[in-house]
């Protein structure tokens, strides 16, 4: 093994711990425009994180034109003006780096992974995606066949991998969140070459943009490079189309039956919750760790540990910038029936409405909590992630340090009034995966 290889093992050994009482120290400016640079420096471990976060994810893609915003985290590994096709990832991985790139409803965030004397290197490459892209027939056909691939592999092919699109659909009526970042595949076959463009002379803009740098570097080298490889890049013309709709809460219960291939019933309970931020949004994404986070969690203590209804239990909260879901979910047991199971978690999601959680659970949370916020931000990638997206839906960078806070300041008795609030019938989809012997065929 080389020693550019045997320096990125630490890559998964952490670099900056965020505890209580010692922050993460980072500078942030803006060039004249728009990009928003923000540096975190530690000299603990010799790699850098070079990551650029673009604000825009499915939510805004339009009906019709589903899957966009996904799909160019796809194509912009193509290549640009000055890399040929299938280059960009040779130049990171020739280096001893690594790359990727995710994208959510919110937002695409792209990530560098590199040895700190390669800083240039990274530097160099997102900015060839932000300016120089080559959006052209050939790199959409072979990343069109990527896509659908990926969806047959995550969805199509994967146990209960319609969860997901089918409760969402269900729950968005018209906000844009009723369609996954994997989109429709029907969509993008109809999309056109102009299409694609307009996507990236659109979004792909230094002003709807966010460089943020952490790890092994100098503050002054890191400022000189940005200016020479983003300065010059023109700050966007058009106006961003973000969804101004809201899904109304309360509008009535809604359940399905939705026909599997996969053998045992699943059960999924999606309620509405308010946007992230909100003081509200906190207290049920503490709740929802309380009820199917870990097998001490009272979904999986009472109904699978217990009654042993359920193979496993779990949940999880969307972080969304716009008012989104939580989804809990069990795995019914062989021969049980899914109303049974429905009934075991209904039992469960009642007693957080009707009774304070003890002091010991409500330590037992909070202290689940601080340690999930530090392992968050135990990389130099997840602290440069943490920042940008800061910044991009709060405008606050610091609250990857004071963040915690939000939390630790929600009460037993918070948390009573949010379920009370939110874990209503008329608030949430219920739907019921069955196995469908005719689709097993």
């Amino acid at each position: 093994m080389n020693t550019i290889r045997l320096l990125l093992l630490v890559l998964v050994i952490p670099g900056t711990m965020h505890v209580r009482g010692q922050s993460i120290r980072f500078e942030e400016y803006d060039l004249p425009n728009g990009l928003h640079v923000i540096l975190h420096e530690d000299h603990s471990t010799p790699i850098v994180a070079v990551t650029v976060l673009y604000h825009v994810g499915s939510k805004n893609e339009v009906a019709g034109r589903t899957g966009m915003a996904h799909f160019f985290e796809h194509l912009l590994f193509e290549g640009s003006e000055n890399i040929g096709r299938g280059e960009f990832s040779k130049y990171v991985e020739n280096a001893g780096g690594a790359l990727n790139a995710n994208t959510t409803m919110d937002r695409t965030f792209y990530y560098d992974l590199l040895p700190s004397n390669q800083l240039e290197l990274g530097l160099w490459l997102e900015s060839e995606r932000m300016l120089h892209a080559k959006v052209e027939k050939v790199g959409i056909e072979t990343q069109r066949g990527v896509v659908k691939e990926e969806k047959r592999q995550r969805y199509d092919n994967q146990p209960y991998g319609n969860l997901l699109p089918e409760t969402m659909k269900r729950a968005f009526s018209i906000h844009p969140y009723a369609w996954t970042p994997i989109g429709s595949m029907d969509d993008l076959n109809a999309a056109q070459e102009q299409d694609f463009i307009e996507f990236y002379k659109t979004f792909y803009v230094p002003d709807n943009a966010v460089l943020s740098i952490a790890g092994d570097f100098r503050p002054e080298e890191a400022k000189r490079l940005i200016a020479q490889y983003f300065g010059d890049i023109p700050r966007g013309t058009r106006p961003i189309p973000r969804p101004t709709v809201r899904e109304p809460i309360n509008q009535g219960e809604v359940r399905d039956v939705i026909k599997i291939k996969d053998q045992l019933p699943m059960v999924v309970k999606a309620y509405h919750i308010p946007a992230q931020g909100t003081s509200e949004f906190y207290a049920v994404d503490m709740l929802n760790k309380l009820l199917a986070n870990g097998g001490s969690s009272r979904l999986n203590r009472a109904v699978v540990e217990e009654k042993e209804l359920g193979l496993f239990c779990g949940a999880f909260t969307f972080n969304l910038e716009d008012p989104g879901l939580t989804i809990a979910y069990g795995l019914a047991n062989m021969g049980i029936q899914p109303e049974q199971l429905e009934a075991a978690m209904n039992e469960e999601f009642e007693r957080v409405k009707k009774e304070l959680i003890s002091e010991e659970e409500f330590q037992k949370l909070r202290n689940q909590i601080e340690s999930e916020f530090v392992t968050s931000n135990s990389s130099m990638a997840g602290i440069a992630e943490s920042l940008a997206n800061y910044h991009t839906y709060y405008g606050n960078a610091n609250l990857i340090n004071t963040e915690i806070e939000r939390y630790m300041k929600v009460t037993r008795e918070d948390l009573l009034k949010a379920a009370q609030t939110y874990y209503i019938p008329e608030n949430r989809v219920v739907l019921y995966f069955v196995h469908d012997p005719a689709l097993a065929k």
